[in-house]
C-alpha cells in the first residue's frame, strides 16, 4: 500500500492507493491541511484506520508491540526497500517485542530501554547490532512524538549504548574426516548436498550459496561469479549485492565443477518429472544486473518477467527457506558441536592460508571488505608463514637449508 502527501495551492493533501475494484486501482485523498506535517499525521492515522477495518487505538492505551506493527505498516512499508523492511521486522521480532513489546507506548521509560540494551550487551551482541536496536526503536518513536503526538517526548535520547566487550568467537573448523561425514549425511541429489559443497569449495557465504544462479557458473572458463545474495523476507525471496558490495569472480576446481554439472542436469529432470507443478520464479526484467535489489514475487509467470534459475532449490524447484537451513545445521551440530554454515566458509579460508596461499588472493575469494579482515582472522598463520619466508629466502639465497 503506497501513499504519500502534495501541496495543492495553499493547503496539503495526502493519498494512498486502496483495494482494487473491477480490476481497477482505486485512491483516497482528503486535503485542506495547513501544513505537511498535519497532513502526515492525517495520512498515517487513515491508512491505520483503512488497514484495520476502521479499527481505531487511543495513543494512551496502545501497546510497544501493536505501535511498532502501525509504524512498519503506515512508514516502514510505504517510504523504505524491501530489505529494509525484511531486516526491520527481523530486529524487531527477535529482539524488541520479547522485551517491551507488552508495555504500553505512553509508559515507556528510558530505564526500560536501557535495560533492554543492557540485557542485550549481556547476551554478547555486537555494538553494530546494539546500534541497529536503536536506530529502529528510536526512529520508531521520534514518529510517535511528531508528527503524531502519542508520546511527549523520546524516551531513547537518553539511553547510551555505551562500552561493548564481546568475547572473541572461536570458529570451527572441519575436518576432512567430518567433511566426509556430513557428505554422507546429505548425498547428492539432496538439496543440502549442493549448499553444503558451495560452502566448502568455494567459501560463499550462506546467502551468496542460496542466491547463486545458474546464468552465473561459466563452465567453459572455469569460474563462478558471485553477484547476488538471497534474502528471504516473509513472501517469495530478494536477491541484492552480495555482502560489503563484494562482488567477485572465482575459478572453480574440477570437483565443484563436475558437481555443478551434474546437478544441473538433475534439475532439468526433476522439472520434466514435475511438469506443471514444478516452482518457477520469475523477476522484473532484466535480471542481468550486479546493482540493486530484484525481488521475485511471482511464480511460474514468465509475463511478469525472466525467468531467474537458481542453484540451491529443492527437488519441485522451490527455494530453501531458512527453516531447512536451520534444520539442516542442527543435524550436522549432532557430530560437530558449534557447526554453522560459516564453518565451511572458514574451514574453505584455513586451507588456503595454511597451504601457503597469498592473504590478498583469499581475500578476493572471500569476498572480504578489506585485507585487515583476512589477516586479523587467520593471523594465527602469520607467525608460521613468517618462519616459512625467512627459510624459503635462506635457501634460495644462501644455499642454507635449515636444521630439522
Amino acid at each position: 500500500m503506497r501513499g504519500g502527501t502534495r501541496k495543492r495551492g495553499k493547503t496539503w493533501s495526502y493519498y494512498f492507493d486502496t483495494a482494487t475494484i473491477a480490476g481497477k486501482r482505486q485512491k483516497k485523498e482528503k486535503g485542506g491541511f495547513r501544513t505537511k506535517k498535519e497532513a502526515e499525521a492525517a495520512l498515517a492515522k487513515a491508512m491505520a484506520e483503512y488497514s484495520t477495518a476502521g479499527v481505531s487505538f487511543e495513543p494512551s492505551t496502545i501497546s510497544v508491540a501493536d505501535y511498532l506493527e502501525y509504524w512498519m505498516t503506515t512508514y516502514v512499508n510505504m517510504e523504505l526497500t524491501d530489505n529494509t523492511q525484511h531486516s526491520y521486522d527481523c530486529i524487531i521480532r527477535t529482539h524488541i517485542l520479547p522485551e517491551i513489546g507488552s508495555y504500553r507506548l505512553a509508559a515507556l521509560q528510558p530505564a526500560t530501554i536501557q535495560a533492554l540494551i543492557n540485557k542485550k550487551k549481556e547476551e554478547s551482541y555486537s555494538k553494530s547490532t546494539l546500534n541497529v536496536i536503536m536506530a529502529i526503536l528510536s526512529g520508531a518513536l521520534d514518529r510517535a512524538v511528531e508528527p503524531l503526538q502519542y508520546i511527549r517526548s523520546n524516551p531513547c535520547d537518553r539511553v547510551k549504548i555505551g562500552k561493548v566487550t564481546r568475547p572473541k568467537r572461536d570458529r570451527i573448523i572441519v575436518s576432512r574426516d567430518q567433511y566426509q561425514q556430513i557428505l554422507e549425511m546429505f548425498p547428492f541429489g539432496s538439496w543440502e548436498h549442493i549448499l553444503i559443497q558451495l560452502g566448502w569449495n568455494c567459501g560463499l557465504r550462506i546467502g551468496e550459496a542460496l542466491g547463486l544462479t545458474w546464468d552465473c557458473v561459466d563452465f567453459a572458463a572455469g569460474t563462478i561469479n558471485i553477484e547476488k545474495q538471497l534474502i528471504q523476507p516473509k513472501n517469495d525471496f530478494i536477491l541484492k549485492e552480495p555482502k560489503y558490495n563484494s562482488v567477485r569472480k572465482i575459478a572453480m576446481g574440477n570437483t565443484i565443477a563436475s558437481l555443478l554439472r551434474a546437478e544441473k542436469r538433475r534439475q532439468a529432470e526433476n522439472e520434466l518429472q514435475y511438469g506443471e507443478f514444478y516452482t518457477t520464479y520469475t523477476v522484473p526484467s532484466p535480471i542481468a544486473t550486479n546493482r540493486g535489489t530484484l525481488k521475485a514475487t511471482e511464480k511460474g509467470n514468465p509475463a511478469f518477467g525472466s525467468r531467474i534459475h537458481l542453484i540451491c532449490t529443492q527437488d519441485n524447484g522451490c527455494t530453501i527457506s531458512k527453516s531447512r537451513v536451520t534444520s539442516m545445521t542442527k543435524k550436522i551440530k549432532e557430530i560437530i558441536p558449534g557447526f554453522d554454515y560459516h564453518s565451511l566458509r572458514h574451514s574453505h579460508a584455513t586451507i588456503l592460508v595454511s597451504s601457503g596461499v597469498n592473504f590478498k588472493a583469499v581475500q578476493q575469494r572471500l569476498g572480504h571488505k578489506n585485507i585487515a579482515t583476512t589477516l586479523n582472522t587467520y593471523a594465527h598463520f602469520t607467525d608460521d608463514m613468517s618462519r616459512a619466508a625467512a627459510d624459503t629466502f635462506e635457501k634460495a639465497a644462501n644455499g642454507y637449508l635449515p636444521p630439522k
